[in-house]
């Protein structure tokens, strides 16, 4: 699915399910609060943090979806073509990155043996 679609599809679902957008500053908070719910899975599960037996069912991929979601609500209601912006971000960080990583010595310290 192209993020053109999802977009559609969010704004079906707003229009068909969810009545109306949410504020523009409601969604923010929204969106705060779901990365803050990726964070919470990411330290615990990959971190250092130490998993609670409440957050072992947590699905990271939702979660994810959730902000996914969330994003795609604030592109709707504030007339952003997500996809349009998208392929634009990566092309210019394309530009812009085409070297830098490559000759990061940071990064090639923690490659392993197979070049991954």
């Amino acid at each position: 699915m192209s993020l053109k679609q999802a977009s559609l599809d969010v704004d079906n679902w707003i229009k068909t399910i969810g009545v109306r957008y949410f504020d523009p500053l409601t969604n923010l908070a929204q969106l705060t609060e779901e990365v803050g719910e990726v964070a919470r899975i990411i330290a615990r599960r990959y971190g250092e943090q130490s998993e609670k037996e409440s957050d072992k069912n947590k699905d990271l991929g939702e979660e994810l979806a959730d902000v996914i979601f969330v994003a795609l609500c604030l592109a709707n209601q504030t007339g952003v073509d997500i996809d349009a912006a998208f392929y634009k971000k990566m092309q210019h960080k394309t530009d812009r990155d085409k070297d830098r990583h490559k000759n990061n010595e940071k990064l090639k310290e923690n490659l392993s043996d197979d070049g991954k």
